[in-house]
């Protein structure tokens, strides 16, 4: 194979869910594009870093400090929907059922990883809460993380966390989602089901 095809594969299969037979693919696929392309795709991975961040409320990505999610004064601000990763809130975002807001955790407690509630983000969940009962007296915290066993643990840990707490109603998504699956490959129907449901 050709020193630079094969670099650029290797360097695809530093993505998730790229391996080596995908990688190749690409890397064919990339060079049937025209040269305009190729230039447009490269500049805009140069850039990435620098024109993409995370909103400070969220943690959704965003261009500015918040994303357009949280400018939105027409969202629901006592409701707020926490999951696990960015891909889950866009599955959730790209159904058009939610119209509260978003709080992403950055993934789930898995001890056997070595992933406790102190790596994710917990504390800025609670100082979010926090600020939302102030302002609007009640606040709903629906539990979205996947009905997995990282998953199961992290909302036990975020319904303990704020059991008994005064205007606080913790949810949980309904079993619309079945175990051993990720949200982010979850369809509309069973989403809707799932957030209609919610306990």
């Amino acid at each position: 194979m050709d020193p630079s095809f094969e670099r650029i594969a290797k360097l695809l299969q530093t993505l998730p869910g790229v391996g080596p037979r995908a990688s190749v693919r690409l890397v064919l696929a990339l060079l049937d594009r025209p040269q305009a392309q190729l230039d447009e795709l490269g500049s805009a991975i140069s850039q990435l870093k620098e024109r993409v961040r995370q909103c400070t409320e969220c943690f959704n990505v965003s261009e500015d400090e918040l994303c357009g999610i949280c400018r939105d004064r027409r969202r629901d601000a006592r409701s707020l929907l926490v999951v696990e990763k960015i891909t889950d809130l866009q599955s959730v975002e790209r159904a058009g059922l939610w119209r509260g807001l978003y709080h992403v955790l950055g993934g789930a407690i898995s001890p056997v990883d070595g992933v406790g509630p102190e790596h994710l983000r917990i504390r800025e969940l609670t100082e979010r809460v926090d600020r939302f009962v102030q302002q609007a007296g009640a606040v709903e915290i629906v539990l979205a993380t996947n009905p997995t066993s990282s998953g199961e643990m992290t909302a036990l840990y975020i319904r303990d966390l704020f059991a008994r707490v005064p205007g606080i109603k913790v949810t949980r998504l309904a079993r619309g989602l079945a175990t051993g699956t990720h949200l982010e490959y979850a369809d509309e129907i069973t989403l809707k089901h799932a957030l209609d449901s919610r306990k």
